[in-house]
């Protein structure tokens, strides 16, 4: 019998894999391990350094206190709640010019130019009840 160390060469494609799918979240660092049956507890990580980019991106860690998230959704309701109101505000104006549009067909005027002129006063005052 020969005591013959081993030494296992992984392709860089084969590495490339492996860290790409723990990158991915497929697999944890010792799950890859154990499938791919990789020894040596220091080899995948190496190879996450080496080949991997999760390194290169900053990680941003929030720390909040209790309350903000509602906060947040409190904010979130009221730019719903002005939107909608900036909405019927678009919508009412729409339709005073739809109004003004039909008044000046039916009596061949411009209420626009001529607001408040003798004629409108006399419209006006026929509409509107004696007191």
């Amino acid at each position: 019998m020969s005591n013959q160390n081993t030494i296992i060469r992984y392709s860089l494609a084969f590495k490339q894999k492996v860290v790409a799918e723990i990158e991915s979240g497929k697999f944890s660092i010792a799950k890859a391990r154990k499938i791919y049956d990789i020894a040596g507890g220091s080899t995948i990580p190496s190879w996450l350094k080496k080949f991997g980019k999760n390194h290169l991106l900053s990680k941003i860690v929030r720390i909040e206190m209790k309350d903000e998230p509602d906060k947040l959704k409190q904010l979130e309701r009221h730019i719903q709640q002005l939107e909608s109101a900036l909405a019927q505000a678009h919508l009412k104006n729409i339709c005073l010019e739809s109004m003004i549009e039909c008044v000046e067909e039916h009596y061949s005027i411009d209420v626009k130019k001529n607001f408040a002129t003798p004629v409108q006063q006399e419209l006006l005052a026929k509409s509107t009840p004696n007191r």
